[in-house]
């Protein structure tokens, strides 16, 4: 089968055309600003990419197109689909019919931490040697790719057979289905890991992303399993209009019984049912947010079998994700790190992880654009102070989002710095950078090769 993928660098894109190669397809792909690390998995597979979305692609005939969700109305290739009559689904729709039948599948799902509970569930059972399948929103430095196959045995019924590992994401589906990307999923393990107004640019409140996760919950059988922060309000509502599973909550209180609890600081913790001792974990990774995130998967791993001190064995030695807290260089004796976080409340938590790791009198440069749709509307331009008032200084790039950055960060005063392009952001940045300082870069994209233009303005300070 040949099928040509229609925004192919996007992250679920790109792992849904590493599965299509591996499970023996022929993939071709187009996409507009391509950046890694999804354009370098794709071309070491061997995949060829075409700039842009041109009508002439209509050339190559594939069996089908794979529409992703930034295809739009108006896209000349879109279009000439259209007008020919040819063959097109969506990601989740063809992950669905071609990948994800048969399997055991395993969701991560909330606004937060998706990328990394997937990394870190699929790394567990990988450990224990159950050889799952996976589809991670990133490049796990576990193993080095976002998406592969892992072992397909069919089970004795429907959705038993080997385990699948998905990040579920609540984003719409495509042009022509306005449905969440996880409805397609049919989980039996389900984590709602938590849950704030994000994709601002596709639901009006919170309620609207709400009813969404209630619609997930819809999916899971009553022999399967969800694992469901016990912190979270929104997610307690959406229990509340019905529920047909098990549950198992994690980020319990000690006294409550049933559920999973850490005791300890969050590099270093025992992991609990109620009072009861599973196992321990001791790792790298910072923050109370990571700790939530293992207890989530621990707990999805045990629905497959595989016993908590199992799990807290392997995530001892787990990695990680690439951009996430990812030390990108050091130059001028000032370290740069790149990290995905594009929501205030991740970019918080960023920074916040960042200075409890380093200390009160280490210093931190806080650098981010506000890519995503959300903060591209400013829908959430007032929380941004909030969001880095941990760093010693802020630096931001001003797009055209239709509101001032300026305007935005004027609490912080002088210590936030609004540039107009990333050339000048990076001038600024070198200007104000000393030796010993951290500079933390914060975005969902690339950020016009601002980590390496950076990295070459300090070492240019001394040579």
């Amino acid at each position: 089968m040949h099928i040509h993928i229609l925004g192919i660098c996007g992250t679920f894109m790109g792992g849904l055309a590493a599965l299509a190669r591996e499970a023996g397809h022929r993939v071709t792909g187009c996409d507009a600003g391509v950046y890694p690390p999804m354009s370098d998995q794709l071309r070491t597979l061997g995949i060829e990419l075409i700039e842009g979305f041109g009508a002439d692609q209509l050339a190559l005939a594939p069996d089908a197109y794979v529409i992703g969700n930034v295809v739009t109305r108006g896209n000349p290739l879109m279009e000439a689909i259209l007008d020919a009559g040819a063959a097109y689904t969506s990601g989740p729709q063809w992950l669905a019919d071609h990948v994800l039948q048969g399997r055991h599948v395993l969701a991560v799902a909330g606004t937060h931490g998706k990328t990394t509970t997937t990394a870190m569930l699929a790394w567990i059972l990988d450990q224990a040697g159950l050889q799952p399948g996976f589809l991670v929103g990133g490049v796990p430095l576990d193993f080095g790719v976002s998406a592969r196959l892992g072992r397909v045995d069919a089970g004795p019924r429907a959705g038993t057979g080997r385990p699948f590992v998905i990040e579920a994401d609540e984003y719409d589906t495509a042009l022509f289905d306005k449905r969440s990307k996880f409805v397609h999923y049919r989980p039996r393990t389900a984590i709602l890991n938590n849950l704030e107004l994000d994709h601002a640019d596709i639901f009006p409140d919170l309620a609207a992303i709400e009813t969404q996760f209630h619609h997930l919950v819809r999916t899971v059988p009553r022999q399967g399993r969800l694992l469901v922060n016990a912190r979270d309000a929104a997610l307690a509502r959406v229990l509340a209009r019905g529920c047909w599973s098990e549950v198992q909550r994690f980020g319990t209180k000690r006294e409550e019984p049933g559920g999973l609890c850490a005791r300890g600081d969050p590099q270093a913790f025992d992991v609990l049912r109620g009072s009861l001792r599973l196992g321990r974990v001791e790792w790298d990774l910072l923050g109370e947010h990571n700790q939530m995130n293992a207890l989530a998967a621990i707990g999805a791993a045990e629905h497959v079998g595989v016993a908590p001190e199992a799990a807290c064995a392997a995530l001892g030695h787990f990695k990680n994700v690439r951009r996430r807290l990812e030390l990108r260089g050091q130059a001028g004796g000032v370290s740069v790190y790149d990290d995905f976080a594009h929501h205030p409340t991740a970019m918080r938590t960023t920074v916040g992880g960042l200075r409890r790791k380093l200390g009160l009198n280490a210093r931190i440069l806080a650098v981010f654009e506000p890519r995503s749709n959300t903060m591209k509307l400013g829908t959430m331009k007032a929380q941004l102070p909030w969001s880095v008032e941990e760093a010693d200084l802020a630096f931001c790039l001003q797009g055209d989002y239709g509101w001032s950055a300026r305007e935005a960060l004027a609490p912080l005063g002088k210590a936030a710095v609004v540039a107009d392009s990333v050339d000048a952001l990076v001038a600024e940045i070198a200007r104000a950078a000393r030796p010993g300082d951290h500079v933390l870069c914060m975005s969902n994209g690339g950020f016009g090769g601002l980590h390496d233009k950076l990295l070459a303005a300090l070492a240019a300070r001394v040579a």
